[in-house]
């Protein structure tokens, strides 16, 4: 049993190291942003040509998003990301998974889960985050 936890150890350490660390700091960064509705970071980390489609299925670009972190009565709480899809080449990267966000819009608090995947690029150096895809996941059944 030992040895089967040590190679699934083993195991998560190298999918974690497949990340780049210069990527693994702007994702981090992208999120402390949303938390903190830090316009600077946002318009730096944020693609000028990205797209997001969000959970009720709109299509918004990068001036709506940062628009949507900075206008009076929206906030979010720090977040953990749960069921972490990373996938990492060259120049590019999906980051995603499911959060659990808590906070308020237009003054009002809301709870919500989302499923979420990032697109990343490596443009001049410097990554961005270029696509993201927001969806409701199912909610568990309570039949039974």
């Amino acid at each position: 049993m030992a040895v089967l936890l040590a190679c699934f150890a083993w195991a998560a350490a190298a999918i974690a190291a497949e990340i780049p660390a210069d990527l693994r700091k702007a994702v981090d960064d992208y999120d402390h942003a949303q938390v903190k509705a830090d316009g600077a970071e946002l318009r730096r980390l944020v693609a000028d040509d990205y797209v997001l489609v969000n959970s009720s299925g709109k299509v918004q670009n990068k001036s709506e998003l940062i628009a949507d972190y900075l206008s009076p009565g929206y906030k979010i709480e720090p977040f953990k990301v749960l069921e972490p899809v990373e996938k990492a080449w060259g120049d590019g990267a999906v980051m995603g998974g499911l959060v659990h966000l808590k906070g308020t819009s237009e003054g009002k608090p809301f709870a919500l889960t989302l499923r979420f995947a990032d697109i990343w690029a490596k443009r001049n150096g410097k990554w961005q985050v270029v696509y993201t895809h927001v969806s409701v996941p199912p909610q568990p059944s309570s039949s039974g």
